[in-house]
């Protein structure tokens, strides 16, 4: 997968703050099209200074996996909550272009528009590739919500005042929920629907879950692999 949209890196806070405003208006809020035969998963993982991604794609609805890809590429920006794209962007963009096929819609372990400028990764990283993209994230970066329901399935809207800016979905009972919004090229209740339809015995979908484990140096035995 190659940007149909490009940037500079090298940014100031600032200036990578007035780039997100700027690309707000970029995100589009409708249903992805045609059938949804492959679901992909994105992750990343900083430690020191180098930042590793890992890109992987499942069929969907069996959830098989098909292929994983990593990239790794020294980190250079400050760590500013609200602005981890910038560290970690290039590293995503490097490990989506390696892998041979694409998906339907990619699924990332960060947040799309729950975030204080609407701008997650998974809303950043759609724009620029220009694909169906949802934010699953572990914990709350933005927003409030009420009482998610104990059952599995069951969620709340998360919400910045009287606007609904994702989802918190318990995706299994008994387990903490997942912050689910879109990204890019999606509606939250599709959103929704597609996290819920990725997860089998775990609290993440199945991509995100080994996009981590990727990320992080294991390997789904028989993948095709294509590490850097």
């Amino acid at each position: 997968m190659q940007p149909v949209l490009t940037h500079p890196w090298d940014l100031s806070p600032e200036e990578a703050q007035a780039l997100q405003q700027q690309l707000r208006g970029r995100v589009r809020l409708e249903p992805p099209e045609g059938p949804l035969r492959v679901v992909g998963g994105v992750d990343v993982s900083v430690r020191g200074d180098v930042a590793r991604a890992a890109a992987v794609r499942f069929s969907y609805p069996d959830l098989h996996p098909l292929e994983a890809a990593t990239a790794e590429m020294p980190v250079t920006f400050p760590y500013v909550p609200g602005l981890l794209t910038f560290r970690e962007g290039p590293a995503v963009l490097s490990a989506m272009a390696r892998l041979e096929g694409q998906a339907d819609v990619w699924l990332f372990d960060a947040h799309g528009l729950a975030h204080p400028r609407r701008m997650g990764l998974a809303t950043h990283i759609g724009i620029l590739l220009d694909c169906p993209a949802i934010g699953c994230a572990k914990s709350r970066l933005w927003g409030q919500h009420g009482e998610v329901p104990a059952e599995e399935g069951g969620w709340v809207a998360l919400e910045d005042g009287e606007e609904v800016i994702g989802a918190v979905v318990r995706t299994r009972a008994g387990v903490r929920p997942i912050y689910v919004s879109v990204g890019h090229r999606m509606t939250l209740e599709r959103a929704i629907e597609i996290a819920l339809g990725c997860c089998t015995r775990y609290r993440l979908p199945e991509p995100v879950r080994w996009a981590h484990r990727v990320a992080g140096g294991q390997v789904f035995p028989g993948w095709q692999l294509s590490f850097l």
